[in-house]
Order: C-alpha cells, then structure tokens, then sequence
C-alpha cells in the first residue's frame, strides 16, 4: 500500500511540476505564471465585487469588455456574497505603476494591484484566459493561473501617420482596443506632414480646411480631419484603456500642408518637396507655431508634445535665398542650415516647456543642445547607430523605433509588393520577436535610458484600413512582448502556437491580418499609384 501511495506522490508532484512549467496562454507573456488544478465556472449570474472607487472604475472595464468580447452580462456588487465571484481590489502591497496579481481558483477570481493601470491590465489577462476557452450551454470555465506581473517597459508604444492616409475615429479606436489588448499603452499620432493637416486648431481654420485637403495616394481627396470633440473623445476612449496619446505637430520640416494653408509662414522647399519649412527666419513664424501648440497641448492631457525635427535637408536648401533666414544667420552668427534648425529647435522647445509640457523628438535632435531633462529622443535610424549612442552619451531618455525591425509599413513577407524595404530587407514576424533591445547597450546607465519601445506605422503604401490591419497584425502581438516580457520568458515557437489562437480572434472581430502560417489565406491588398515611387527609402 505504502509503494502506491509513494508512486501517487511521485505522479502528483510530476504533474504539478509540468503544470507550473506550462506556459501560460496570454500574449504578452507575465513576468510569472504558475497553473493550479481546476477551473472556475463563470456565467451571467457570477458577480463582480468591487468596494474601492478606483476598484469599481476597472469593473465596469470589465463589465464593457465581457459584454463585447464575450456577449456575457455581468452585474457588480460591492458587498460580500456567498457565490463564487470575481473581486477587482486595489491592494498596495502589489508595487509598479502597472502591476499586478491574478489568483484564478475554483472558488474566485481576484484581480489586485496597487493602481488602477494594474488592474486594468490584470482584467486583460483574465479577458485572454476567458476566450482562450470553449464556452458550454452553462458557463464559460476558466482554467485556475497565478499571476504576478510588472512590464518590462514603461512607454509601449504604436505611432500612426494619419497625415498621408486618413483613417477615422472608428479604425483609430479599434486600434486602441487592440493596444488596450496587448498592454501597449502610448498613442503617438503623426497629425501633420506634407499630404495634409488632420487637427483642428480653431485659431488658424485653415489648416484644416485647405490643409486638410488630400492623401498621400490622392492629392485631391476632400479635407479630413479630427475636429477638437473628436479629439476629446477618442482622448477619453484612451485613458479608459491606460493609453496616453501623443500628439506630434511636425516641424520645422514637413510642413507643406501647413504652408499651403499659410504660406507667409513658409520657408520654402524644393521641387520633389514644395513648401517643405516653415520659416525660421521670421518671429511671426514662432508666435504661429506656439499658439498651435497651445491649443495642441489643451486637448491632450499627456503634457507630452512631438515636434518631429527631422529630414529638414530635404526642404531646408531654399533658406540659403531666403532673406528673412539670411538675416538671422547673421544675426545670431549660424553658419550653417543645421545651425538654423537647431536655433528654431531650441525656440520652440522653450513654448513647449512654458506649457509645462515634455518636448519628444526623432534622433536628428539628439546633439541639438535640448535640455535633457524635459526632452525625449526617439531613435529611428537603425543604420546611424552613433546617433543612439550620441542621444545617451547626452543624457537623454529614448524610445527605440529602428526602421528595422519596428516600421510596420514595411512588408512581412518576401512576396509582398508593396510597401517598404531596407536594403532588400523586410519585417516579418519573427524579426520582430526576436529583436534585443539589451543589445544596443553596451552599460547600465545606457540601458537605464531607455524609457521603452515602439513600433511606428507610416501610411505612404497604407490608402485604406484593410492594408493597415494587414501590415499591423500579427506583428503588433510581437511588439507587445518585446515591450512588456523579460527575455526569460520569450521564447517563438511557444509564442507562435499561441498566436494561432489570435489569429482566430482576428477573423472573428473583422481584422483583415496577414497569416504567416498559411501566407495566402488573406491575399496582399493592392496599393495603386503610378506617380511615386511606395517602397522609398526615407523615414
């Protein structure tokens, strides 16, 4: 008898081990995940219990997002009861902003976190738990996971480029549900470039009103834009979701659509680049400028605020015959146009700090002289490496967006046509994964300056929503690990078998993804355009 009990002892402790390896089925993989024995049964009748206010603010997220993405109604309590239940608590003894604990058992599900951003995303664990299982006639049951997790990151962050395609308020917030989804939490939105201006700003009408015209594929395309209530709205939908959203209103370069609007603030461009600057020679130009980005800053709440800064050489020739510059070159002793741009940098960023705001900026910026302690560095150029070393030798927080492997206008897939390339190279799924932040540093104070990472989606080879789901699942999946799993936990086969069961999520919500398990179950949407060239190689 003693031989059967000692080989049940045997079994059950080798089952357990196997279980507590198991990984566990959320994307982005949890710092740790432990599965228990058992499940817990939940149906319409099972309670949410919630007592602190913050508590009951994350219940109702859970309440709306069980309703949508499970068609289950729950109802929330704030007391005791003696079913078995859901109970959403903020607990200070969890530590990090946006951490969490998840305990599922037979009896309860608890959801707790010092903040209300943990538990936010600890009900998204439990989201992804739920519709990772079969529902019966009865209930939906739950498989019993410990939790206990904490982002690698803090900024997890997806740029969108409205400026050349247009998208609506509808597409942008389908977007920040799947963010919401996969924990990303930063927003940024390029509102402003060549093809058109996409924010309302009621001081100056016509940036929307002519600057609106046009696309990228279409230069005749009717004037779309965000009005400032669409604004507030989908700024609101955000926060709902623990996503911060950046605005970026480029300068001094990409201003065309800008300058077709205003053009006494135009400092010229060139033929492939017409009316690419704004001026930085005329002081009218800079009190124009604050006073966007004064109404700018009173729509978004983040204090955060994108100047872009970048590929100014493309336009910036015309300022050599332009007479306002020409005096102001003399005047403050620049030498040159780099001098210029950095001169108007460092005007603007003192309207952007005077706003109690953050300046954030692409790498051109990271020698400009910018204080470091109000100034984000965004690096773009993987094929500049000493830019990235420039921006930390300078002290400066970044956010790492290499072209290769994190613009996900570039395509996927050796086969597809259309879209960007680097030197033949492309950003399939895997690249993506597997890319090691850690790598780029070389100390701990560098690594200590990276505030996180994002992906950017530029729109040139994007005219329509279809091709922007293509080109962004499933490798927004993929992004969502590198930014919150620590290295341990990542691993792509796993990863890749779990993302079968997304992908499945996908076709049911509407997503037109691209599959890289069967490549042709959803074919490459075209991109039409005979007049310009969609695979350039720039920004």
């Amino acid at each position: 008898m003693r031989r059967y009990l000692f080989i049940g002892l045997i079994y059950c402790i080798a089952v357990g081990a196997v279980r507590a390896q198991e990984r566990c089925p959320i994307i982005p993989q949890p710092a740790h995940a432990e599965r228990h024995t058992g499940y817990f049964s939940l149906d319409k009748h099972t309670p949410i219990v919630a007592e602190n206010p913050e508590a009951v603010s994350a219940a109702h997220f859970l309440q709306r997002e069980m309703l949508r993405l499970m068609t289950i109604p729950l109802a929330i309590h704030s007391g005791e009861g003696s079913q078995p239940a859901i109970r959403i608590e903020i607990d200070p003894s969890v530590k990090g902003a946006e951490a969490y604990t998840l305990q599922v058992t037979a009896r309860s599900i608890r959801v707790a976190a010092g903040t209300l951003a943990g538990l936010r995303y600890g009900i998204v664990s439990l989201l992804q738990l739920a519709q990772g299982e079969t529902a019966s006639a009865a209930a939906l049951k739950i498989p019993a996971w410990e939790l206990a997790d904490n982002p690698r990151y803090a900024w997890r962050g997806l740029m969108l480029d409205e400026s050349r395609h247009f998208f609506g308020k509808a597409k942008v917030k389908s977007i920040l549900d799947w963010m919401a989804y996969y924990k990303l939490n930063r927003f940024h939105w390029h509102l402003t470039d060549e093809p058109a201006w996409r924010l309302e700003i009621k001081q100056y009408p016509l940036l929307t009103l002519i600057g609106g015209i046009g696309s990228f594929t279409d230069g005749t395309a009717p004037a779309a834009y965000y009005t400032q209530e669409d604004i507030h709205e989908i700024v609101a939908y955000a926060a709902e979701r623990n996503i911060v959203v950046i605005p970026e209103i480029d300068m001094p370069g990409h201003a065309t659509a800008a300058n077709r609007a205003y053009p006494e603030y135009s400092g010229g461009g060139t033929e492939a680049h017409p009316h690419f600057t704004f001026n930085p020679g005329k002081e009218a130009t800079y009190t124009y400028l604050t006073d966007i980005l004064r109404e700018t800053n009173s729509l978004f709440p983040s204090q955060l605020l994108h100047l872009g800064g970048d590929e100014v050489s493309f336009g910036s020739a015309a300022w050599q015959s332009d007479a306002a510059i020409q005096r102001l070159m003399t005047r403050e002793g620049l030498k040159t146009n780099q001098d210029v741009e950095r001169y108007f940098m460092k005007r603007m960023a003192d309207s952007v700090y005077r706003l109690n705001a953050k300046l954030l900026a692409w790498d051109e910026m990271a020698d400009a002289g910018l204080p470091t302690d109000n100034t984000i560095i965004f690096w773009w150029r993987q094929d500049k490496p000493a830019q990235l070393k420039t921006a930390w030798a300078n002290g400066y927080q970044t956010i790492i967006c290499p072209r290769l492997p994190l613009y996900f206008d570039f395509v996927q897939d050796s086969t597809h046509r259309f879209g960007r390339r680097w030197d033949g190279a492309f950003n399939p799924l895997e690249a993506v994964y597997t890319y090691e932040v850690d790598g780029l540093t070389s100390t701990a104070a560098e690594r200590d300056l990276i505030l996180g990472v994002q992906a950017n989606v530029w729109s040139e080879p994007i005219p329509n929503a279809q091709r922007l789901d293509f080109l962004l699942f499933p490798r927004i999946a993929a992004l969502a690990e590198i930014a919150w799993t620590p290295d341990e936990k990542k691993a792509f086969e796993p990863f890749s078998l779990l993302l079968k069961e997304h992908i499945a999520l996908y076709r049911q919500h509407g997503i037109y993804y691209y599959d890289p398990f069967q490549p042709n179950a959803n074919p490459e949407p075209v991109v039409y355009r005979t007049d310009r060239d969609l695979s350039v190689e720039r920004r």
